[in-house]
């Protein structure tokens, strides 16, 4: 137990006067870099699934339009639309 309380009074003065400057340059670039990655991959991460669904949309009113003009019968139309898409 007497450890502990000298590990933990150790730690607790440890002030930003004992961490060299050039170490704190680098953790706050570093932190910054990786923010800025995350945001970045959430951003286009959504730009892309919203596009994605946009487009699968389309096709299915394409392929309906097809089936309302008889270019394909409503069973193809079915098979089309319930295709894995290739993601």
């Amino acid at each position: 137990m007497l450890e502990l309380t000298t590990l933990f009074n150790s730690l607790a003065t440890v002030s930003t006067d004992d961490i060299p400057e050039g170490a704190m340059i680098v953790t706050l670039v570093t932190l910054t870099v990786g923010g800025l990655i995350a945001i970045f991959a959430i951003v286009f991460g959504t730009i892309f699934y919203g596009n994605r669904e946009k487009e699968r949309e389309r096709t299915r009113r394409e392929v309906a339009a097809y089936v309302a003009e008889g270019s394909i019968s409503p069973e193809d139309a079915e098979r089309l639309l319930k295709a894995k898409p290739k993601d």
